[in-house]
């Protein structure tokens, strides 16, 4: 699994993470290990390139935002 993906796993999955994700998501992808291409997709919002690094399939990005499984 890409780091990318795995990352994107983690924020819908995890509400500290994703707290500190709101507050400073550079240093929450540096600390994944993503490279800068990845971290310009993330913070550009672009979906295009995310699929394309993440090795997702048509069908499989189904949406533009995470699904948050966490409880509030």
């Amino acid at each position: 699994m890409s780091k990318l993906l795995e990352l994107m796993k983690k924020l819908g999955s995890d509400a500290g993470l994703a707290k500190e994700y709101e507050k400073d998501p550079d240093a929450v992808m540096r600390r994944a290990g993503l490279s800068d291409e990845e971290r310009r997709a993330m913070a550009e919002s672009d979906y295009g390139a995310i699929k394309r690094l993440t090795g997702l399939e048509d069908g499989q990005f189904a949406t533009n935002h995470s699904i948050i499984a966490y409880d509030k």
